[in-house]
């Protein structure tokens, strides 16, 4: 082949390349992402019984930065775990979060170690006092209501490893 045709073979995949990943919604364009419902909710053990909830998982890199960043609502029953490769020191910001979250850090046991409140389009780190695996958010005032503090268990495939992939 000429050289000609190898550069029209390079343009062609790069052209097809920006149509498709500039027509793609993504969180680093403002854009919310939105991952697709767990079909196993995620239970925690409350002193008043168990609380259900509806959940995305974000369980890379891409998809924990991104996490519920220009999200402007959120369902009363439904949140967002992050799950990390194992137990590590974490910290979150609110920097493009304009939805007011609770914060429940969890440890690698399952068991809540902190709740907190994250501050909607704050850069105020937001940290547990110890290592978690796991991190779930819901709206503002849903732990309070759903009587979630620290030492309840949550329970979730994910967290047991038999969630299918």
């Amino acid at each position: 082949m000429s050289q000609q045709t190898f550069a029209a073979i390079g343009a062609a995949i790069a052209a097809g390349f920006f149509l498709l990943t500039a027509s793609a919604p993504s969180w680093a364009d403002g854009r919310a992402m939105v991952l697709a419902v767990d079909p196993a909710p995620l239970v925690v053990e409350t002193a008043t019984g168990p609380k259900s909830f509806t959940i995305e998982i974000a369980d890379d890199p891409d998809e924990r930065s991104a996490g519920l960043m220009f999200r402007k609502q959120m369902d009363a029953d439904h949140g967002m775990l992050f799950v990390f490769e194992g137990t590590q020191a974490v910290g979150f910001w609110m920097k493009n979060t304009p939805l007011p979250l609770d914060l429940l850090f969890i440890g690698e046991d399952g068991r809540v170690k902190a709740v907190k409140r994250g501050e909607p389009l704050s850069e105020a780190l937001i940290a547990p006092q110890e290592p978690v695996r796991y991190v779930l958010e819901l709206n503002a005032g849903t732990a309070e209501k759903a009587g979630i503090a620290p030492g309840d268990l949550s329970r979730h495939p994910v967290m047991d490893g038999t969630r299918p992939q």
